[in-house]
């Protein structure tokens, strides 16, 4: 009995020690890799979609398309805007506001009145005589048509000053056929050099061919200046060297306009030499040289700083009586009270203001209005 319970246990424990052991091996055995899978099958190209063919054109239809193309005429560039009197003039119609203010206030024309316009004038670098003869002529005025307000006597001042300044050709001269000389001559730093560049960009866009000479030999930066505006607006230029002598520059730029039928010749001079005698008699001899071609000097365009105010005058009397100047460029007229200059050089000197600048650019060179610039003045 007892034997037979020992082989049962023994039996029992056979078998739950086979089975660890077996437990055991199955552990440590590494674990199976996943078996390898198949690489995805490539789709199958698509076949390129057909595309349809260019639409057959004849030669006939091919060459009147390309006729159209070129003979298609480029889009116009917009013209640049003219700037305005009125807002340019700021400064000096400041000065005369306080004036035209006070006079207006008042209920009747007085002594103390006129006074005032004539301080405004005076201000305004009208100029002594010029305000004298204005005003005696305003006076006048007065009388015979019996004005009593000081609103009629603002408008009848602001007649009498367009009337002034009417009776002058501000056209700047050209005739076709040959080169035509304009002589630019002031004194050094009014801008001569610079207004020349502007000029010969305006005169390129009416379509006409420009060269410039570099005739100021005795300025070290001039010639340098006004090649750099030759650059700008792609023109030619003729220059000398330093110290040399201006009536070559003339003679040789003149002789190059005829020979290559250019129509401007537009001409730099010395503005300051040792003396003003010197000065002169060297624009003297620049005016000989370019009349050795008959007709070919067309202009003498005196070029002033409109803020040297009576200075300016005093300069169209010297220059004048030297080369006989045909017109007046004021320069920077946007930067100055002494608009006045204006009236002054016309109606002392008799010579016409042609073309004012009012700004930086080549579009603020612009043609003297006598009615836009005195209505300007005058505006509230």
């Amino acid at each position: 009995m007892w034997l037979y319970v020992i082989i049962v246990v023994a039996a029992f424990l056979l078998v739950i020690l086979g089975a660890t052991v077996v437990t055991r091996r199955r552990t440590r055995r590494p674990p199976l890799e996943p078996p390898p899978t198949a690489p995805p099958k490539a789709r199958p190209a698509e076949a390129p979609r057909p595309v349809a063919p260019p639409p057959v054109r004849t030669p006939e239809e091919a060459a009147a398309e390309a006729e159209a193309v070129i003979e298609e005429p480029p889009a116009p560039a917009a013209p640049p805007v003219k700037p305005r009197f009125r807002d340019r003039l700021g400064k000096a119609r400041s000065l005369l506001s306080g004036y035209v203010g006070s006079v207006l206030s008042r209920s009747t024309i007085d002594e103390q009145t006129w006074d005032e316009l004539e301080e405004a004038l005076v201000r305004a670098d009208v100029g002594v005589a010029a305000t004298t003869a204005l005003l005696d002529d305003l006076r006048a005025r007065v009388r015979s048509e019996g004005i009593t307000s000081p609103e009629e006597l603002v408008e009848a001042l602001k007649d009498e000053l367009k009337k002034s300044l009417a009776p002058a050709d501000r056209g700047l001269r050209f005739e076709p056929g040959g080169p035509n000389v304009w002589l630019f001559v002031g004194v050094n730093g009014v801008g001569k050099t610079t207004t020349i560049g502007k000029v010969a960009r305006q005169q390129q866009a009416e379509g006409r061919s420009v060269i410039l000479a570099a005739a100021d030999t005795f300025r070290a930066a001039a010639a340098e200046q006004l090649e750099l505006w030759a650059h700008r607006v792609d023109a030619q230029l003729v220059r000398g060297a330093e110290g040399g002598d201006p009536g070559a520059v003339i003679f040789d730029a003149v002789e190059r306009a005829a020979a290559r039928g250019l129509d401007l010749v537009l001409a730099d001079t010395a503005g300051r030499l040792h003396t003003k005698v010197n000065l002169m008699e060297e624009l003297k001899k620049l005016r000989r040289i370019v009349d050795r071609t008959p007709g070919a000097l067309k202009e003498v365009l005196l070029v002033i700083d409109a803020s040297t105010g009576q200075n300016g005058l005093n300069q169209a009397k010297q220059f004048g009586e030297a080369v006989d100047v045909t017109g007046v460029i004021l320069t920077k007229l946007d930067g100055t009270a002494k608009g006045g200059i204006v009236l002054a050089v016309q109606s002392e000197l008799g010579i016409p203001v042609k073309l004012v600048g009012v700004g930086e650019s080549a579009a603020d060179l612009i043609e003297f209005d006598p009615e836009e610039f005195v209505d300007a003045l005058f505006a509230a």
